[in-house]
């Protein structure tokens, strides 16, 4: 008779802590120590390393869209000057018709479209806008108020990205002597000759200056990335030039507290400068921080509703809310580092 062996375990084994454990699915936790601090060290490291590929990103792609929005609102502006270019002016009496000008062009708000420069050599084709701003430049080139509209006599000039904001001027550093640039404005197209290339300082406004010829002059960054010098394209006027027209009369109303300046002390307004819009401006941090602050208070009610429901659904629902924020974030973020940055 073959003996009977009972295999079932005692009581206390059976239901002791750890089966309890095992049959409720309880995780067994581990006492917090050095590998818990260099565990959370580490996934701290990979969101960071995550936030600074999107920023990354961002700058190079992202800030394209603000650019694209602003070419958009550019071509309207422009097109709508180029509409009313031809506006007679009346004849006083007594007015020698001879020498009495016959025609005006539209007044140009600063932010509004003036010209289209289109560069075939490196295939550019970007709306100018009046001023040469940090939120000017986010549109597009910018015309240097101080300086004449290209296809007039004298030194026009126009700044422009290298490298973000849709960098329309990120490979004018290939343009050679000879090139054809082409201005569009409402006085007609304009066609400029490249004759030279040179790098400067960003105090060397003095290639704002007038010549004594008709030209175009061309500013930004060099090297790509850094604000340290000016890469400055000269191109010749081949198109016969046409004399500055007379503005029409419409100065923009000052808003409630500002004083307008007289007529005649608008001449002491300081020069252009290089460095103008380029090199960026100091902004107020309080947004960045509040934008931050949304940021983070999304994502960790996204990492809470992972722990009271499932984790990847919970992620998936806040991703889209936390990426929206995300962008406003790093585009008030942007607006704290140098403009080529």
């Amino acid at each position: 008779m073959a003996l009977r062996t009972d295999t079932k375990l005692p009581t206390g084994v059976r239901n002791g802590p750890s089966a309890g454990g095992r049959r409720r699915g309880a995780a067994v936790h581990e006492p917090f120590g050095l590998r818990t601090v260099i565990r959370g060290f580490g996934k701290a490291l990979i969101c960071f390393g995550m936030l600074l590929f999107l920023f990354v990103a961002y700058e190079l792609w992202g800030t394209g869209i603000h650019e694209r929005r602003g070419q958009k609102d550019l071509e309207e502006s422009f097109n709508r000057i180029r509409a009313q270019q031809l506006t007679p002016l009346p004849t006083l009496p007594g007015a020698d018709a001879s020498t009495a000008p016959t025609t005006t062009l539209p007044p140009v708000d600063l932010g509004e479209g003036v010209a289209l420069i289109e560069m075939p050599s490196i295939d550019v084709s970007k709306f100018v806008v009046e001023g040469v701003d940090v939120e000017d430049l986010k549109k597009g080139p910018g015309h240097y108020p101080g300086t004449p509209l290209p296809g007039e006599k004298g030194n026009a000039a126009i700044a422009g990205h290298r490298t973000t904001y849709g960098a329309p001027f990120y490979d004018v550093n290939e343009l050679k002597v000879g090139d054809p640039i082409f201005v569009t404005t409402a006085a007609g197209r304009f066609r400029y000759d490249v004759t030279e290339q040179l790098i400067v300082s960003p105090e060397a406004v003095e290639v704002l200056d007038d010549k004594g010829d008709d030209r175009l002059t061309l500013t930004t960054c060099n090297p790509r990335f850094s604000a340290a010098e000016r890469l400055i394209i000269v191109a010749r006027l081949i198109t016969p030039p046409v004399d500055a027209a007379p503005r029409a009369a419409a100065p923009p109303t000052p808003p409630d507290g500002v004083i307008a300046l007289p007529a005649d002390e608008l001449e002491t307004v300081p020069a252009a400068s290089l460095d103008a819009g380029l090199s960026g401006a100091a902004v107020p941090k309080g947004p960045a921080v509040t934008w931050g602050l949304i940021a983070l208070v999304v994502w960790i009610g996204g990492w809470m509703l992972g722990r009271v429901w499932r984790r990847w659904p919970a992620y998936a629902v806040t991703a889209g809310p936390f990426l929206v924020v995300l962008y406003f974030f790093y585009e008030n973020v942007a607006r704290l580092l140098p403009a080529n940055v």
